[in-house]
């Protein structure tokens, strides 16, 4: 069965995009989701915890019931400051406040408090959320970016299952190397120097876990190039890869990532 192309493709995209969706619900990056109930009501709330541009982040909350006064406190990531904040401004049935603007990679944590009467709700229930922000990356290099990395987890996928086939896995391999190189290894740190300041941050220099699963899945391909023709059992190798960058694809985008240090800055 899975000697047939069109299987194998079906299945590569399908993991795919089984494990994109993984990686995108359970990430840093993805908003923060839930509901309180106050006064009787449900407040839903949506809490971002990315920020990209030159601009403040507007923290929005429907909040139709105008006897709940909202207060928005935050403060900067690992650091000594106060608590700074006040009321959310009120936009119809919408309430809005704008954190201001960090550099790339700084941090902050926030949190809202729906005051109602003597009860005082926070949004979110357990521990305040934290956001970064980053630069502006340019629509073209991001786009080519994630373009060459769907395209490199595809082709390491359609890599792996050929290989279980026992079908020819040269191209696939070729190819899973080349797209990887260029949408990790290239466009990957220009993302990285337009976000955050600097075109690499894993290891040996930082701990930015993207850039060093990027990096390690990149080896492992290189090892199967080479040892995929040669041994008893050389498709194991490839068939390793598969499986080293489906897992590293499925670490949260983003962990362990590039944060500013508070405590150098004035």
């Amino acid at each position: 069965m899975l000697k047939r192309t069109w299987v194998i493709w079906t299945l590569a995209i399908i993991i795919f995009l089984g494990s994109a969706v993984y990686q995108r619900l359970t990430g840093p990056t993805h908003p923060a989701r839930g509901s309180v109930e106050v006064g009787g009501q449900t407040v839903k709330y949506r809490l971002e915890r990315t920020h990209g541009g030159l601009t403040d982040c507007t923290i929005s909350l429907i909040l139709p019931d105008t006897t709940i006064e909202p207060v928005l406190a935050y403060k900067r990531f690992k650091s000594n400051d106060e608590w700074s904040g006040g009321k959310m401004e009120r936009h119809g049935d919408t309430v809005k406040y704008a954190l201001p603007h960090q550099p790339p990679a700084g941090k902050l944590k926030y949190r809202i408090t729906l005051i109602n009467g003597e009860q005082k709700i926070p949004i979110p229930p357990d521990k305040p959320v934290v956001i970064r922000f980053k630069g502006a990356v340019p629509k073209p290099i991001l786009y080519s970016h994630i373009l060459f990395m769907s395209l490199a987890m595809i082709l390491a996928n359609v890599a792996g299952l050929t290989a279980l086939g026992r079908g020819p896995t040269r191209k696939s391999v070729i190819w899973t190397i080349v797209t990887l190189f260029i949408g990790g290894l290239i466009l990957g740190p220009v993302v990285q120097k337009y976000a955050f300041g600097a075109f690499w941050t894993g290891w040996p220099i930082g701990h930015d876990l993207t850039d060093n699963k990027t990096a390690f899945a990149f080896i492992f391909w290189i090892i199967a190039f080479f040892r995929g023709s040669k041994g008893r059992n050389p498709k194991i190798w490839i068939i390793i890869a598969a499986i080293v960058t489906l897992g590293i694809y499925l670490i949260p985008h983003s962990m362990l990532g590039s944060e500013l240090d508070y405590s150098k800055t004035p």
